[in-house]
């Protein structure tokens, strides 16, 4: 079996962020996105993203790696054209989707999640569930400019209501509409010992 791609030593925190790619996002949306990678790059955190030069993910690593942040894209192969890779950053490019999102899971402490549409979701979705299953206690939260993501959370608290998940799941993430509320919640996190190892 063919060996993990390798990412550069990077003994600091992490924090992955996923995002969207389109281009035809409200301008306030992508602002948000590069205001977010700022304020990575301000912490010493390293970013990791999915790669892309387009849309808020393009702008959230243009901005952290501008003010100096290290960043770490990784991008399946048959992507490189539509997503347009960002290669003045570090840059791993795997064969799969699930590879992908394996590399950036395996190589972040942290979870933000921006505005995006199906991709993001899907991601954020992945994350949770593992952490539903007890398979990691990194900590997982969205950032909900003018209620972005109020829908989901209001589907997964009417998943709780019906019995389908335990109560206990509404603690499995955070949502702010404030960025500085998102960074402190990832900081507050990074300073606790983990919970328990990745069993996954």
């Amino acid at each position: 079996m063919q060996s993990p791609p390798a990412l550069q030593p990077f003994d600091g925190f992490s924090v992955c962020v996923f995002c969207g790619s389109s281009e035809r996002a409200d301008p306030a949306l992508t602002a948000g996105a590069a205001e977010l990678g700022r304020m990575i790059a301000a912490r010493g955190w390293r970013l990791v993203y999915g790669g892309g030069g387009v849309g808020l993910m393009g702008a959230a690593a243009r901005a952290a790696h501008e003010a100096g942040g290290r960043v770490v894209g990784i991008m399946p192969a048959f992507l490189r054209s539509r997503e347009r890779l960002f290669d003045e950053v570090e840059t791993v490019v795997v064969t799969s989707m699930h590879e992908r999102k394996t590399l950036m899971y395996d190589a972040s402490d942290a979870f933000i999640v921006a505005p995006g549409g199906v991709g993001t979701l899907e991601e954020a979705v992945e994350v949770l569930s593992w952490k539903r299953l007890d398979l990691h206690p990194k900590p997982v939260v969205f950032h909900s400019p003018a209620g972005f993501w109020d829908a989901f959370d209001a589907l997964m608290r009417q998943n709780v209501a019906s019995g389908m998940t335990p109560e206990s799941f509404l603690r499995a993430y955070e949502i702010h509409a404030d960025l500085d509320a998102v960074v402190t919640a990832v900081a507050r996190a990074s300073n606790a010992a983990p919970l328990q190892h990745d069993r996954r």
